[in-house]
């Protein structure tokens, strides 16, 4: 394949929610010097421009008045290996699954419990993708990017990256200001696992270690079983983040509820599932319009086959203050609003 141009391009197979919405323009491109020469070409123009992976943390809220990038830079390659740890370098246009099925395959540690993520390694590594325990940043070494201005190479360390809860500094002070094109993972030879948190709690003091590949399996079962597939049921996946709430607040809450689920962050705060928190306030399996609250799991908004993005953007609003009438806590969108 090679560098591509379209115009008034429909984008229904490049967001995982569905929305029958097109850009003014759609540039997809195979290499780095691709790239920058499509950046070269835009430079000092008055239009809009957005880089996507595979759309599945997006909610397009109309057309998009301009021009939208996608990286088709697929490759998978090992820069070092010893009997500790071994380096993986992606493209940015690697389907995450695909990577850390082969990670598991070569039983190679660190990505496992991310597995069955929908998008692509470029904007796992913006978003800080995490399941199960497990947040990208842990396993990442370190982040190529190009310069939108200029078009030059910049490489981050992780230590730069600003990383925290589906954040990063590519999505704060330097949002748009560059474009990832490869990341380098350090992943484990030796077995580390991280088995605490759900239903994986069930291969805790297993003899011998459970392998990557077990692991992997295990998530993916797990995660089948209380979400949908995008390719059957329009979604973008975990639709809330979840809300990291005072000591004295989940303590307030405990009270009532005393099977309340939690996670100690530190001696101050506490992670409530904001799954947890709309199930309490019945929202599983409500429509509106034609959006819904997934029967199986109430983080996950759908669309059940015609819903308007005004359909998904009302329910959002509407949870979110039934959320706050009930708890006293804001639960935030992790899926962009365009």
């Amino acid at each position: 394949m090679s560098m591509t141009i379209q115009y008034q391009y429909p984008l229904l197979k490049h967001n995982t929610f569905g929305m029958d919405v097109k850009a003014e323009q759609f540039i997809t491109y195979d290499t780095v010097d691709e790239l920058v020469a499509v950046l070269a070409t835009l430079r000092g123009s008055a239009k809009r421009i957005l880089h996507i992976g595979s759309g599945s943390n997006l909610l397009f809220t109309s057309d998009f008045d301009g021009v939208i990038l996608h990286s088709n830079i697929k490759f998978i390659e090992y820069v070092s290996h010893d009997s500790q740890e071994v380096l993986v370098r992606a493209g940015s246009g690697v389907v995450w699954d695909d990577l850390c099925a082969e990670m598991a395959r070569n039983n190679y540690y660190g990505s496992e419990n991310l597995s069955y993520i929908p998008g692509e390694v470029g904007a796992a590594a913006v978003q800080n993708i995490g399941a199960y325990g497990v947040e990208l940043e842990s396993i990442i070494q370190e982040v190529e990017t190009i310069e939108v201005a200029t078009g030059k190479p910049r490489f981050f360390q992780a230590s730069e990256c600003a990383y925290g809860y589906r954040d990063s500094i590519f999505k704060n002070s330097l949002h748009g200001q560059y474009i990832v094109t490869a990341v380098v993972f350090r992943l484990s030879v030796i077995p580390v696992v991280h088995l605490d948190y759900g239903q994986l709690q069930d291969l805790r003091g297993q003899e011998p270690t459970p392998t990557a590949q077990a692991i992997r399996d295990a998530v993916i079962a797990i995660r089948r079983s209380k979400l949908p597939e995008p390719d059957e049921l329009g979604s973008a996946g975990s639709f809330f983040k979840n809300p990291v709430v005072p000591l004295a607040v989940y303590q307030d809450i405990a009270a009532s509820y005393t099977d309340v689920p939690h996670y100690v962050v530190d001696e101050e705060h506490i992670k409530i599932p904001a799954a947890w928190l709309i199930d309490q306030c019945g929202w599983k399996g409500k429509r509106h319009g034609g959006a819904a609250v997934y029967e199986k799991q109430p983080l996950i908004l759908v669309n059940n086959g015609q819903a308007t993005p005004r359909d998904i953007i009302e329910l959002a609003a509407q949870i979110q203050q039934s959320v706050h009438n009930k708890f006293g806590i804001h639960i935030h969108p992790e899926v962009n609003y365009i």
